[in-house]
């Protein structure tokens, strides 16, 4: 995160991207819509549960190492504190807005309820690119964003956790900002921080384990195993790396992946111990000599059985979906698919497992985290991968069965239960006044 220092590999020109065709939150309230019809719910349930409950604007300054100041926005967006308070990540990256935020915190809700998690959906963000900051200056914005938000956020209001562009470090800031302010130490403040203050074992890959066992299981519901199948992940970041290093763990034959500068493909597999540290070494997979190059839409429409979409959102819209080979689509990112892509897929017999269940270890563990800091208790390596392993699996079940039961898809079956668990809260509370 910090700056490259003298004599460092140069970074790699990131690959141009098409620019999407929609917006996040134009698939998140489509998404919804979806499950209200199902439900058959009013419109005022509709309008509510469309609504982010609180949002709130900031300008933050930054004082640039050379003395400058540059102003940039954040937002901090409460979609839903029906069952708990907020959890959500906060994102750095120079295209956030508020219209993202507003839909990454409202999957965030249904991804709570769905692995019944007692929490509402929050999201955080920054409009800058952490690539461009010194570690100085990205410690002075995020000491700056967190006093902007302090009003909103608490252990029992709303907690914040790492996401694209942040990490363990920008956690222990936003922490001891508010521990400072309140006068002792709060560490349930956020979740995903060292474990030297605090932060749970398992926590760093917890994403990643999530989308390996929804994999699984997945795949056991078609009478297939990991190491039959051959997969490709498009993002080798927090959750693709791991991801990729787990289903190689498990069996499976990793033959491509990729990140924002290219990717590459091995069709025999990748050796992904030396692609990691060709990554370490170069900042990217491109260049890797285990395989030949290949570009990020051409990684979306290989000859796999798993597509492991794991980058940003809007990858698979109506035209890359239509190119997709695999038979299992399993969502690592947040709203990889648009809704015209989801309904391409469909068609196509292609079984997707959403992002709100896919990519849920996070959270699930980051509560196992906020449980343990409120406790002051911290439990075994292996307790929290077996309790992570029983949620994800568990909540797999139900959203397939529902699936099954209705004749919906796995995304909609997931977006009812979700949906679902939130009205009825609503509705067990009541309106005050």
């Amino acid at each position: 995160m910090s700056a490259p220092v003298s004599g460092s590999a140069p970074s790699p020109t990131p690959a141009t991207t098409a620019t999407p065709r929609t917006s996040p939150l134009t698939t998140a309230l489509a998404q919804l819509s979806s499950a209200v019809e199902l439900l058959g719910y009013d419109d005022g349930m509709h309008q509510m549960l469309a609504t982010p409950r609180r949002e709130l604007h900031v300008a933050v300054p930054l004082r640039r190492d050379d003395g400058r100041i540059e102003l940039v926005s954040g937002y901090r967006v409460q979609h839903n504190i029906s069952r708990g308070p907020g959890k959500g990540g906060l994102r750095y990256a120079p295209g956030v807005d508020i219209e993202e935020v507003r839909a990454l915190a409202m999957w965030m809700t249904w991804k709570c309820a769905v692995v019944e998690l007692p929490y509402g959906g929050a999201k955080g963000g920054v409009a800058i690119d952490p690539r461009g900051c010194s570690t100085a200056e990205l410690e002075r914005l995020t000491r700056r964003y967190t006093s902007e938000v302090m009003p909103i956020i608490g252990p029992e209001r709303d907690i914040m956790a790492p996401d694209v562009g942040t990490t363990e470090q920008t956690m222990s800031w936003v922490m001891d900002t508010y521990s400072v302010n309140s006068g002792y130490t709060i560490p349930a403040v956020v979740t995903g921080k060292p474990l030297a203050v605090g932060g749970s074992l398992g926590r760093a890959t917890a994403t990643s384990r999530g989308v390996v066992h929804v994999t699984a299981a997945a795949l056991a519901d078609a009478g297939t195993d990991l190491s039959e199948v051959t997969a490709a992940v498009q993002g080798f970041g927090k959750v693709g790396s791991h991801a990729a290093r787990f289903l190689a763990e498990g069996g499976a034959r990793v033959v491509a992946v990729s990140d924002q500068y290219g990717g590459v493909h091995a069709p025999g597999g990748l050796d992904l111990a030396a692609l990691t540290a060709h990554v370490a070494e170069t900042g990217s997979v491109v260049g890797f000599p285990g395989g030949d190059p290949v570009g990020n839409a051409e990684l979306l429409g290989l000859d796999v059985d798993v597509l492991i979409p794991a980058a940003v959102e809007d990858v698979l819209d109506e035209d890359t979906a239509r190119t997709v080979k695999a038979r299992w689509v399993v969502e690592g990112a947040n709203g990889p698919t648009t809704s015209a892509g989801d309904r391409v897929l469909a068609e196509r017999g292609i079984t997707v497992v959403p992002d709100i269940l896919a990519n849920a270890g996070g959270v699930v563990v980051s509560y196992f985290e906020w449980v343990q800091a409120q406790q002051a208790y911290w439990w075994t390596e292996r307790e929290i991968e077996d309790r992570l392993e029983q949620r994800m699996r568990a909540s797999y079940a139900s959203v397939a069965q529902r699936a099954r039961a209705d004749g919906i898809t796995l995304r909609d079956a997931a977006l009812v239960i979700g949906v679902r668990r939130v009205a009825e809260a609503h509705r067990l509370r009541g309106l005050y006044p």
